[in-house]
């Protein structure tokens, strides 16, 4: 908060700073991944060095966790984030002090060119500019500078390659993730949770500037008029680019493998009742009251959510509030036939879905696999120790 009140306090300073169209330096500014989630793909900020002495770094990071509703607000979409300046050596000092890898190019622009990114991130620094409505995807620290400099340069601008562009088959925003994320799966698997198949389509050149790290790529091979506009990349902060990055979580502890574990458990449960010919209602009821609690969640974020990447997600076929229906009918004397024809829809249902995943435009995370698995198990061996039951009561 105090730093918050800090670049409130000081955006007249760079407003008011000339613009010096000789001598004056723009630079792109890349931070390789911290510790934090917010942090794994990186950050971007713009340096601007003008022939007065002022040398600062204007970013679109900050956001302010203590704003009344701020958790709530973030999973509905309504995430506001800010543009904000800071003396470059406070900057770069934060990231030594993290133990981040900082990276700078400086941009070979015409005087022009150079005087108008200036002027745009003065008009950006204006309090009534500089807080904007974040996406995680569309509108972010990095695709903001980018725009910035395609307004200042124009269209001409074509991006460099990236390490995706080597890829053998096309790249989606959800394979980009996977790759920053391999060392999280847990939070990759909360991603893949709740975003659904908007994140999915094959990426044109400029829509990988989304990540910090694949931005510096492109700009480093960046032309315009086949003339390269950033001089070699200057490592200003040298740790290695790993530095910080988590060790790989243990594969017991992947959510592959605590989901084959579950499924495993319930495979046992389903032998067992079957042995013993009749259900265990409280394995039911338990397996049904996750799901039907992270349906409770995906309902929220495709129906009430503005995230643009939240709707459509072809999970809810799975993962839905009538998950809830075997959780209370299950231990009602008469709520068996009600769980019976539930799930004789959802086994229908679910297998559908299971079957045609291939041709829907949304990739799931592996480990989703052995979760539906796991309810169509159940979902089977209730059908077929309820037939009976009823066929005797008739």
């Amino acid at each position: 908060m105090r730093l918050f009140i800090l670049i409130i306090a000081l955006i007249a300073g760079i407003a008011t700073a000339p613009a010096q169209e000789n001598d004056t330096l723009v630079s792109l500014v890349t931070c390789y991944p911290g510790h934090d989630i917010y942090e794994l793909e990186g950050h971007t900020a713009v340096r601007i060095r003008l022939n007065d002495g002022t040398d600062v770094a204007v970013h679109w990071g900050l956001f302010d966790f203590d704003a009344p509703g701020f958790v709530y607000r973030f999973v509905k979409g309504e995430t506001d984030y800010m543009c904000g300046w800071m003396p470059w050596s406070r900057f770069v000092e934060a990231y030594r002090h993290d133990g981040r890898r900082v990276d700078e190019q400086v941009l070979d622009l015409t005087s022009e060119q150079k005087h108008r990114i200036v002027a745009l991130l003065e008009n950006n620094l204006q309090p009534q500019n500089r807080v904007y409505r974040y996406n995680y995807v569309k509108d972010n620290c990095a695709t903001r500078p980018m725009q910035i400099i395609h307004e200042a340069i124009g269209d001409s601008l074509r991006p460099g390659p990236c390490m995706f562009d080597t890829w053998s088959r096309p790249t989606s925003f959800r394979d980009v993730m996977r790759f920053y994320h391999e060392n999280y799966p847990w939070y990759q698997f909360g991603i893949d949770l709740a975003l659904g198949s908007g994140i999915d389509y094959p990426l044109q050149p400029a829509e990988y500037s989304f990540a910090p790290l694949l931005l510096e790529q492109q700009i480093a091979g960046a032309t315009l008029h086949r003339r390269h506009i950033a001089r070699p990349i200057r490592t200003v902060v040298a740790f290695p680019a790993d530095n910080v990055v988590e060790d790989p979580t243990p594969w017991y502890l992947t959510p592959m493998a605590v989901c084959w574990a579950i499924f495993l458990l319930l495979l046992w449960a389903t032998i067992r009742d079957q042995r013993r010919k009749r259900v265990t209602k409280w394995v039911d009821a338990l397996y049904f009251g996750i799901m039907g609690l992270a349906g409770l969640l995906l309902t929220f974020l495709i129906f009430v959510s503005v995230h643009e990447a939240t709707s459509p997600n072809y999970l809810y076929i799975w993962l839905n509030p009538l998950c809830l229906i075997p959780v209370v009918f299950i231990w009602l004397k008469n709520g068996c036939k009600v769980v019976f024809c539930y799930q004789i829809i959802n086994f229908a249902v679910v297998f559908t879905g299971l079957a045609c995943w291939w041709w829907l435009p949304q990739s799931a995370n592996a480990a989703f696999l052995p979760l539906v698995l796991g309810d169509l198990l159940r979902a089977g061996s209730y059908i077929k120790l309820t037939y009976k039951e009823l066929r005797k009561n008739q």
